[in-house]
Parts: structure tokens; sequence; C-alpha cells
């Protein structure tokens, strides 16, 4: 029983995951015999951090993506999560209606918002009565694509802990009730506290999503002109005209590595915690 999912696990993650840590290393073009690869020891890494200008602008966005998604859909998430765990009429079809875009892949996300944010013929401009480039702008289409990855997230995170509350034992709220609590300080002091392992998988998943964000930029414009992410810059290298596969396993490096910091340093808390 543990056999089969550990050996599905080491093969579609582990294993890759290695092989792009050795790669990085390495000059390969991704043609031509894996025995005549060359290794180049740290020269990607170097070149990665100190000439190749988009590197920068790209850490600095994955960055104010987490934030962003921390701050907004995941706060928005929790709220609708609180009010629909209140059994409102028809909070079934707000549900539906909530989590309907998460469905959707963030491309053709991207492909929903375009028609919103057309410079010409789009939703917003029409009824602000502006010709404003929101995904050609550089300095503002970064933004414009957060609202929309957003919109998206935010039902995600309102069906996790939807479920996280609907497992809360109703006793809790009960003994909470009589010993006259109110509704908020019951939900930080009694509900927030059981529902930890909701959030530990709601900042796992928020950061995957965060750092892996790729969809969305690919599609409005392959990650240029102020959307530029690790994940675009690693599909430029690996799979562009340059197939610098080596120099796109360093950028992917970064990325396993910066995931595992933030997911480690928070498992450490909860664990911690649990221990005491």
């Amino acid at each position: 029983m543990v056999a089969i999912p550990t050996l599905v696990v080491v093969g579609l993650v582990w294993g890759p995951a290695i092989g792009t840590i050795l790669l990085s290393f390495t000059d390969w073009n991704g043609i031509g015999n894996i025995r005549d690869i060359d290794f180049v020891g740290m020269e990607n890494y170097e070149n990665v951090t100190s000439n190749y200008p988009p590197f920068v602008p790209a850490i600095q966005h994955n960055i104010i993506w987490l934030v962003v998604f921390f701050l907004g859909p995941t706060l928005l998430g929790m709220l609708l999560a609180v009010v629909l765990d209140r059994e409102l009429r028809g909070s079934r079809i707000y549900q539906s209606v909530f989590f309907m875009p998460v469905v959707l892949s963030l491309a053709l996300v991207g492909f929903i918002w375009q028609l919103i944010y057309s410079r010409d013929q789009g939703l917003l401009n029409e009824v602000l009565g502006s010709k404003t480039d929101w995904f050609g702008d550089p300095d503002i289409n970064l933004w414009a694509v957060l609202v929309a990855a957003s919109w998206r997230h935010t039902g995600y995170i309102m069906l996790l802990y939807l479920a996280g509350l609907k497992a809360v034992d109703p006793a809790l709220r009960e003994a909470a009730a009589v010993d006259g609590a109110g509704e908020v300080r019951t939900f930080l002091q009694v509900v927030w506290p059981v529902m930890r392992p909701v959030n530990v998988i709601v900042v796992v998943i928020t950061v995957i999503e965060s750092l892996r964000a790729f969809d969305i930029a690919w599609v409005i414009n392959k990650g240029r002109n102020g959307l530029e992410l690790i994940s675009t810059l690693v599909t430029q290298n690996v799979i562009g005209e340059a197939s610098r596969v080596g120099f796109g396993s360093a950028l992917a490096t970064f990325m396993i590595v910066i995931s595992t910091v933030f997911i480690a340093i928070y498992l450490l808390q909860v664990m911690r915690e649990q221990r005491r």
C-alpha cells in the first residue's frame, strides 16, 4: 500500500527535482547524448545572478505574487467560508459561483480577463471611459494579472476553509457560547486553533501557486514586459530558441530552494507548537 505511492512520488517528483539540480551544473542544450554533458560547476548560477537582467525582476514579481495571494485571496476566501458556513439561504449556489473559476485553467482565465482588460474593446475601459492598456503597460500589467489570478484562487481557499469549518466539533462552539464568548472571539480562540491542519495546507498551496504561476503570464505576453516570473524564465530557456537546459535548470533550482524554505519554516513552527 505504501510502496506504489512512494514509487510514484519518487518517479514524478523527487526524480525530476534531483535531475534538475544535477543538470543545473552542466551546459547541456537538450541535444545529444547525456554522457557527453560537460559539468561547468557554479557557472550557470553565477550567470543567473550577475549576467541575466530578467532574474531580479522575476524574483520580485514572485514575491509580490505571494504577498498579494496571502493578503487578498486567502483572507477573502476565509471570510467567504465563514459567511457560507452559517448555512445562509442559497449558500450552495454561492459556493458553486465562487468555486467555478477554480475549475478553469489559468490559461483560460487569462483569455477571459483579456476580454475585460482589452484596451480598445474591453469591458473595464468601456465602463471607465479610458484607453488604458492594462496588459501592455509594464507599470500596471502585473497588478492587473494578479487581480485575475486572485479571482481564481479565492474560490479554492474558500473551499478548503469551508471544509475545515464543517469538520469543527459543534460542541466547541456551544461551550464557547455558554461561557459568553462572541462570534469573533469564538472563531479566533476556539475554531482557528482547531483548523491548524487546514492552515498548513493553505500556506503550502499558496506558496506553491505563487511560485509556479506561469499560464496566465505566458498567455498574455510570454512573461515579458513587466510580467517576468521565474517559471516563465525557465520555460524560455529550456524550450525556447536558446535551448539552454542547464541554465534553465539553475533557474528552476532557485524555485525549488525558495519553495522549500518557505514551507520548511512554517512546518517547523507548527511542529514546535504541537510539542508544547
